[in-house]
């Protein structure tokens, strides 16, 4: 479940920079919670081999905050587990 904070602050400002540490090849998609420095833990299901959850987790997290995957976009970290993002209101 994304953590009320996180929606507001979308819903106020019209996009949201987030930090995101990513567990590939999970047994399901879903959010862990946020780390101690603030990122938010994801687990996907795809493996992390030729963009696959990368576009898992823009898929999921379009999902859960209910925009469209166009708005979720990686902005840094396409190859490392720990990725920043970038999330906007149509």
């Amino acid at each position: 479940m994304i953590p009320p904070s996180l929606l507001d602050t979308l819903r106020t400002s019209g996009q949201l920079a987030l930090t995101i540490k990513v567990i590939p090849k999970s047994s399901r998609n879903e959010i862990v919670g946020l780390q101690p420095d603030g990122a938010l833990k994801l687990k996907i299901t795809a493996a992390p081999e030729k963009g696959k959850a990368n576009a898992a987790i823009c898929e999921f997290l379009a999902d859960q905050f209910g925009v469209p995957k166009r708005n979720v976009e990686i902005i840094r970290g396409e190859t490392s587990s720990i990725k920043q993002l970038k999330i906007s209101l149509p």
